[in-house]
């Protein structure tokens, strides 16, 4: 069993959704693409027969995998979100302090995470070291360049 995961209501309808996608489209698929080769004779040389074989394994490594993911979903209670501190589900405006670049970030569940959409994971580097801070915070955070101070913008929802 693995550990707690956070999750909005949001993401754990597109986990549900991607299990079921797999169980009841791509499984059947499958079985079919079994069934197939087999009926060709036999399966010790038989290539397509060890392609969906492989391709079953593979699948079912996925649904256990997303099984486990929904098993240990709580889900996050967004109307008890703010903005005093930083804190999941918060869009954060970060400034670095070096270049004046200003950054948005959404912190989300590992599951959630989409950097191109401006979302990362709780934990990574970034997001845990704006957690607990205020607005007017300056953060230094080490990212793979070295350390890099950052100065908390705005907190939003």
């Amino acid at each position: 069993m693995g550990k707690a995961a956070y999750i909005t209501q949001d993401g754990l309808n597109k986990l549900k959704a991607e299990l079921d996608q797999l169980m009841n489209v791509e499984r059947p698929s499958i079985s079919k693409q079994i069934g197939e080769a087999i009926e060709k004779g036999d399966i010790s040389e038989n290539a397509e027969y060890d392609a969906a074989k492989d391709a079953q394994g593979m699948l079912e490594a996925k649904i256990a995998i997303l099984r486990d993911k929904i098993a240990n979903a709580r889900i996050i209670d967004e109307s008890k979100i703010d903005t005093d501190k930083v804190q999941i589900l918060n869009k954060v405006t970060i400034k670095n302090k070096k270049n004046n670049a200003t950054m948005v970030y959404t912190i989300v569940s590992e599951h959630e995470a989409d950097l191109k959409s401006g979302k990362i994971s709780i934990e990574t580097p970034i997001a845990k070291g704006l957690i607990g801070k205020k607005v007017g915070d300056v953060v230094d955070i080490k990212v793979p360049s070295g350390v890099v101070a950052f100065e908390i913008v705005d907190i939003s929802l």
